[in-house]
């Protein structure tokens, strides 16, 4: 990642409305060369909307969105350069949109030819992308015979076929299990590596704190906080956490909420958020009935923190 090295996205004061609610409320970020920027958030926050207006699906109110800023400032702008733009852009959406009458070479192969790109021009590029995708032993079975991670990493797959500068992963790994997530993971690092950048929408903290080199946090359509994962924590949160859990865990959280720095609650659990663990620890061998974890503080910590316990709706 080079911080002096020309911007792959720039998004100014990006604004949204629907039926009057202000759904993006002055959102502004970059994307450098190599970087992964995370975009986290709670449901509605306007994450998706942000990803469609950068897409150009979504018409913006207000704002301006800048793609691949040249040496001399200029750069391509949507919607005006869409085409131009999308012909840079790979992306991988929410939802799969495999064809399911192709098998998954055929599927790459037809995607290519979105791009102007001609059979001879794939015949090398479609079984390395089978191969990073670790779908080469599928190359002649279709979609249906794929399991979900398979149909991820597919989709990844079709997204590279334009070899594109930026990726735009709209929660990638939602219904993966672990071991489909941990290569989806390996996968996209391998990708930064090379030099690609990615725009990422993630519910899952771990994911975010792996593959981001920053994070952008959204609520209710406005940008709360962004910075270096690590950083954020640091800024926002006391660094250890000590979870108890079990009957009677609740009734200890007054009992012992002076020597935390902060103390939530949520259902049957109560978080000690403190700088000096060390006395609550002492304190809780008087009760061996109860569960605990000591940890250090992490991204869902401050996920929740700066967002909230509860839970939204989709929408």
């Amino acid at each position: 990642m080079n911080a002096s090295a020309p911007l792959l996205l720039d998004v100014r004061e990006l604004a949204k409305s629907y039926g009057g609610e202000r759904v993006v409320d002055g959102v502004s970020f970059t994307i450098s060369p190599g970087e992964c920027l995370g975009v986290i958030g709670p449901n509605g926050a306007g994450k998706t909307t942000t990803i469609r207006m950068c897409l150009g699906l979504t018409g913006s109110d207000a704002g301006t969105i800048r793609y691949f800023t040249r040496a001399d400032g200029s750069a391509l702008e949507m919607p005006r350069d869409a085409l131009a733009i999308k012909a840079r852009l790979g992306v991988v959406a929410q939802f799969d949109s495999l064809d399911p009458d192709f098998d998954c070479a055929e599927n790459l192969y037809v995607f290519g030819r979105y791009f102007g790109l001609t059979r001879a021009d794939m015949a090398g590029r479609v079984p390395q992308l089978l191969d990073f995708a670790a779908l080469a032993h599928k190359a002649g079975a279709r979609p249906a015979e794929l399991s979900g991670g398979m149909k991820r990493r597919l989709s990844l797959a079709r997204a590279l076929i334009n070899n594109p500068d930026l990726l735009l992963l709209d929660e990638p790994t939602t219904g993966l299990d672990p071991q489909a997530r941990h290569l989806m993971w390996e996968r996209l690092q391998k990708l930064l590596a090379e030099g690609k950048a990615i725009l990422l929408t993630t519910h899952f903290m771990d994911e975010a704190e792996r593959l981001c080199h920053r994070l952008l946090v959204l609520d209710h359509g406005r940008k709360i906080a962004e910075g270096r994962p690590r950083e954020l924590i640091a800024e926002h949160l006391e660094p250890e956490v000590i979870e108890v859990y079990g009957q009677h865990a609740l009734a200890l959280a007054d009992d012992l909420a002076t020597y935390a720095d902060r103390v939530e609650k949520s259902g049957e659990t109560v978080f000690f958020y403190t700088r000096e663990a060390r006395p609550i620890i002492r304190a809780l061998v008087a009760y061996p009935q109860l569960r605990t974890l000591h940890r250090p503080a992490n991204l869902e910590d401050l996920f929740l923190k700066l967002t909230g316990r509860q839970i939204r709706e989709d929408g």
